[in-house]
Parts: C-alpha cells; structure tokens; sequence
C-alpha cells in the first residue's frame, strides 16, 4: 500500500482575503512582549507589501522585509 502525498500548497500573503503567492517576509516584533533578537513573520505579496510594511513600521514592530523563497527556489 502506497501513501498518497498531497501537492503542497504556497505560501500565501498574510493580508486578510488575499489568496495570492508570497513573495515577501516581513519580520517584526512587539518589544513589549517579546525579546529583541525574536522575530514573528508576516507573508505579502507584491501588493500587499507596503500596507503590511506600513501598518508594522507606524507601531515600530518592523524589523526588516526579506524576500520569501519560492517552491521552485526551494527545490533547487
């Protein structure tokens, strides 16, 4: 008996409602309820980057935008 192996989804952005591919990592912290060198992760896509970005960076929970490795980069 064989297992089947589902296809594995992308990562989607993290904006509410969008279904689209990451492209964008954009990692942050609350300094009041994390250490400095923690870092959560937030997924955008090229459209939702600079809300994402912005809606951190106005609470300066921002750290830094790193781009997100594709599937196909991954395989690699």
């Amino acid at each position: 008996m064989s297992a089947s192996v589902s296809p594995v989804e992308p990562d989607t952005c993290s904006a509410k409602g969008c279904t689209s591919p990451a492209v964008w990592a954009l990692l942050w912290n609350n300094p009041k309820l994390h250490t400095p060198e923690r870092r959560k992760t937030w997924l955008a896509c090229e459209t939702h980057r600079s809300s994402l970005a912005d809606f951190l960076g106005a609470r300066a929970f921002l750290k830094d935008v790193v781009a997100h490795p594709s599937e196909s980069a991954a395989d690699r």
